[in-house]
């Protein structure tokens, strides 16, 4: 039996989102203990991990939780790069990928809403 029946995958994009969602669930809550702990960085963590599991269980109400974590990443991103640029490269390339990639995992997401449906 292979890898993608076990996990049911039948959108690699949807797999692709569950990763990113997961991954920066898991990156949120290492960095809680590093940064003493704020409570946005907690949020957005949380948030994260049950947009993680809504997409991977394919329930309706993920989209909404994907449009919230949209505007609350943007708005971290932004205020992370316009704070500090230009101070540390990897913090200002970290906030960059990191905002590309909410954008497009959450165009795909609403792209493909009707998934979540099933």
């Amino acid at each position: 039996m292979s890898l993608k029946s076990k996990l049911k995958i039948e959108s690699v994009g949807m797999f692709a989102a569950f990763v990113f969602y997961a991954l920066v669930g898991i990156i949120c809550f290492a960095a809680l203990t590093i940064t003493n702990f704020p409570p946005h960085i907690g949020i957005i963590g949380i948030l994260s991990l049950v947009t993680a599991y809504g997409l991977f269980k394919k329930r309706v109400w993920t989209i909404w939780v994907v449009v919230a974590l949209f505007f609350i990443a943007t708005t971290f991103s932004a205020y992370t790069l316009y704070h500090a640029f230009g101070n540390d490269l990897l913090l200002d390339i970290t906030a960059i990928a990191y905002l590309i990639l909410t954008w497009i995992f959450t165009a795909y997401t609403a792209a493909k809403r009707k998934t979540l449906e099933s």
